[in-house]
């Protein structure tokens, strides 16, 4: 098998990506139906209901477990993973975005008092997920992976 075939046909790999492009596509498709506006650039974002990160490291966890067997080293390896990305999106990620919002609104309140020559660029706010977007992302990449190895 030639490189291009093997990683074609890495189901493992796909089953990790489709559930992320899902989780994508729900959020989009959240956004239109709670809040009534068509926002196709949030497929792009990170943050939001659900976490496609969340998503992702769960199905590939799911399927090396229900391939390779939830006692093996491999399983270990991507359940860690796993478990380091979705603490990272919730935890630290959402942290300094917050703290991104907060410094943003201090630079305008500075703006206003010293006027001339103070100009520093905002901070790109990008934010993390909350425990239950984390949560979401989870189930829908377990459900992705076991579709992947146990249905199709």
């Amino acid at each position: 098998m030639t490189t291009l075939t093997e990683l074609l046909s890495n189901r493992w790999l796909w089953a990790a990506v489709f559930a992320s492009l899902g989780a994508q596509v729900l959020k989009v498709l959240l956004i239109l139906l709670l809040e009534r506006r068509w926002h196709p650039g949030a497929f792009m974002e990170t943050g939001g209901m659900p976490s496609s990160h969340s998503a992702m490291v769960s199905a590939l966890s799911t399927g090396i477990g229900l391939t390779e067997g939830w006692d093996t080293p491999l399983f270990a390896i991507a359940a860690t993973f796993a478990l380091i990305v979705m603490y990272d999106a919730s935890g630290v990620r959402h942290s300094s975005g917050v703290q991104a919002r907060l410094l943003n609104e201090l630079i305008e309140e500075l703006r206003a008092v010293v006027r001339e020559g103070f100009a520093p660029k905002p901070l790109r706010v990008l934010m993390g997920h909350t425990y239950s977007e984390v949560f979401v992302g989870t189930l829908i990449g377990i459900f992705a992976g076991w579709l992947a190895f146990r249905v199709l």
